[in-house]
């Protein structure tokens, strides 16, 4: 039998693929973060599906799980918020389970940055403004961070920005950001991006560090910062070669 790892989206249960419905409908047994997970999501499931919350649980005690499915000759899924490649833990789980002898596959899902950059409206890479975008995290009670990634080195780049996993520490990173990108750079925070209690706040690296405390985020958001948030507003943007009426499209 297959542990199934499938992306969950941001949480709005009709941004799943068809993939990761199919696989949830097909199911025995289903691993999900109850933190993370608009519930609604697992009404995809079929009826009778051993339905396991992970929130309290360790990774050993999640592989446990999964073992166990695949020795009940049970196929599995494993829920992760957003996409499997992100902040997933998809690496340490997926070593247990070749340790252990069971099979697994990965199906992708929305990205929370994919999801809050639509819920704004913003394209990261506008022409000859920004054409990088970085998505990262910053170090408070977790893993530490590689050297070579501090975030005033990738800060430096000065490309669009996305941070996650750190909404609490918004006020000394918006100063710290303000450094490269200046105090006035528009900066944006989307918490439970595509759920009914999503929450949009805009402003720059000056204050929305003012705004995300009066809105008492502490959770489940992310941070965008770049010169693209708000290039809408600017009169003159560059248009990509791809369109441009003066290429040639003879050859």
């Amino acid at each position: 039998m297959t542990v199934h790892f499938v992306g969950s989206g941001p949480g709005a249960a009709d941004l799943l693929t068809l993939r990761a419905v199919t696989l949830l409908r097909q199911a025995q047994v289903v691993l999900y973060a109850g933190t993370y997970l608009d519930e609604e999501v697992l009404s995809h499931c079929a009826a009778g599906t051993e339905l396991i919350d992970t929130q309290h649980l360790n990774l050993d005690e999640i592989t446990a799980h999964l073992v166990d499915a695949h020795r009940r000759g049970l196929d599995a899924v494993r829920l992760c918020s957003g996409d499997p490649s992100l902040y997933s833990a998809l690496t340490e789980q997926t070593r247990r389970l070749d340790a252990a002898g069971v099979s697994w596959d990965v199906t992708p899902g929305v990205p929370a940055y994919a999801a809050a950059a639509a819920t704004l409206g913003a394209e990261l890479t506008v022409p000859e403004l920004a054409q990088t975008v970085v998505l990262t995290r910053t170090q408070a009670r977790s893993t530490a961070m590689p050297a070579t990634e501090a975030l005033a080195k990738v800060a430096g780049l000065r490309a669009s920005l996305v941070l996650h996993l750190a909404i609490t520490r918004i006020r000394p990173l918006a100063e710290e950001l303000s450094v490269e990108y200046g105090a006035d750079c528009p900066a944006a925070v989307v918490a439970f991006a595509s759920r009914p209690n999503q929450v949009v706040l805009r402003g720059t690296l000056a204050d929305i560090a003012d705004k995300v405390e009066a809105a008492e985020l502490k959770h489940t958001a992310v941070i965008l910062v770049g010169r693209a948030l708000g290039i809408r507003a600017q009169p003159d943007v560059a248009c990509s070669h791809l369109y441009d009426p003066a290429r040639d499209r003879t050859r």
